[in-house]
């Protein structure tokens, strides 16, 4: 039996600002809305290969002072080139790196809301 899904997690109203760069708007079923910048976006990507990513920074910034002395490497601000709609349940961005694998479903949108009562509320029960 499929698990419900939360209406929370249910947009309303879903603007891509491509063009001006603003980012993603986005009304939730419940009247709660969130902005989401593209970089902010580019960083919670859930792909596989950014998830790897991600445990492998986490790994080696646990590996002690030599993670410290570790410069970061600049790079530009990703911008979003295109977004497209997939079905009714997510949203699919090229950035400017040209990675576009990501598929940001509603559910992981509202997920990563990055206001402080989304991540109570949020990301607290999905650990």
């Amino acid at each position: 039996m499929p698990i419900p899904l939360d209406s929370r997690k249910k947009p309303a109203t879903v603007k891509v600002h491509v063009t001006s760069g603003a980012g993603v708007d986005i009304i939730w079923s419940d009247g709660h809305s969130s902005h989401y910048d593209f970089a902010y976006l580019r960083e919670e990507c859930p792909c596989a290969t950014c998830n790897d990513e991600r445990i492998r920074k986490s790994a080696f910034s646990g590996a002690g002072p030599a993670s410290a002395t570790a410069l970061p490497m600049f790079k530009p601000k990703p911008r979003a080139q295109a977004a497209t709609t997939v079905g009714n349940y997510a949203i699919q961005i090229t950035f400017s790196d040209g990675h576009a694998t990501g598929i940001y479903s509603y559910d992981h949108l509202r997920s990563i809301c990055p206001c402080a009562d989304c991540a109570k509320t949020f990301r607290a029960t999905a650990s």
